[in-house]
């Protein structure tokens, strides 16, 4: 044996790879090591959801105008209020917020079983996956975010009733929660589709239903005093209304039920990410 070939020998192990997940084995650090293959994820996630179509990326624009007007719409018919702002933004702000929940969840409840033939051929920390995924919807939540920024700026400029409020400064953090629901939600969900399939069509449908009972196409004002209580159980409800309250100026929301709604979400994420490490090692069997 050469000094080189001992010296090889001798060198300690960079990574070492065991079968068993304890329930608090998340092993963020190596998460962390793992940034540029979430960058390679986002970039695939990003580009891949229209690829081969005629618009191409334009459909993170059309898709939100189109579901907008589709509520105005509704909106009319219905007599909804939209607690004195115009409807197009009323509508609008509901949409994106929406969708990047939406989108978030369904996309990761289907994130092991879409990605199934990379599970058992190469090595790398699974919550990459879901991780990516939340990234990517970030990127196009941004792109809707300026839509409705710029339709703002139009009807302000319009003479619109609508003001900003210390409450847009919460934005970030209310996409913060948005995220850490979305991807919660979801990791337990494909934690979960693993082994049970027709759960994942279940959460699909689960969520449109979902959205009705959250405060996107009507303002939590129009909610019967009776049922406000219910309402407010709703940890979306803060979110939703919070931002809002914070561009458009009208919004029922307090500090006291953003902080709650942030206390569950951290909940929901922590049991995701427990469950998804102790189950992860047994993914490749099973999807």
């Amino acid at each position: 044996m050469t000094p080189a070939d001992h010296d090889a020998h001798a060198a300690p192990w960079t990574t070492v790879i065991t079968p068993s997940r304890g329930w608090l084995d998340w092993r963020l650090r190596e998460l962390w090591r793992y940034r540029d293959l979430v960058a390679l994820f986002v970039w695939r996630d990003f580009t891949s959801v229209y690829k081969q179509t005629i618009l191409g990326p334009l459909w993170h624009v059309i898709q939100p105008l189109l579901a907008t007007l589709t509520f105005m719409g509704f909106g009319s018919v219905t007599g909804l209020s939209t607690d004195g702002t115009p409807k197009f933004l009323f509508y609008l702000s509901g949409t994106v917020l929406w969708t990047y929940f939406a989108a978030t969840l369904t996309q990761t409840s289907y994130a092991l079983v879409v990605n199934a033939n990379l599970l058992g051929k190469v090595y790398f920390h699974r919550l990459v996956i879901p991780v990516s995924i939340a990234l990517s919807n970030m990127i196009t939540f941004g792109i809707q975010f300026a839509i409705f920024l710029i339709a703002l700026g139009y009807y302000r400029l319009s003479g619109a009733d609508v003001h900003f409020t210390t409450w847009a400064f919460v934005t970030p953090l209310c996409l913060l929660i948005l995220a850490g629901y979305g991807l919660g939600c979801g990791i337990i969900v494909a934690a979960m589709t693993t082994r049970y399939r027709d759960l994942g069509r279940l959460v699909t449908f689960g969520v449109q239903l979902f959205m009705f009972v959250t405060p996107v196409i009507y303002p939590l004002s129009t909610v019967p005093a009776a049922l406000q209580p219910i309402a407010r159980l709703n940890p979306l409800v803060p979110i939703i209304e919070g931002c809002r309250k914070g561009f458009l100026g009208a919004g029922t929301v307090t500090p006291q039920d953003l902080t709650a709604s942030a206390g569950v979400m951290l909940v929901i994420l922590v049991i995701g990410v427990m469950l998804f490490t102790h189950i992860e090692r047994t993914f490749a069997d099973t999807v």
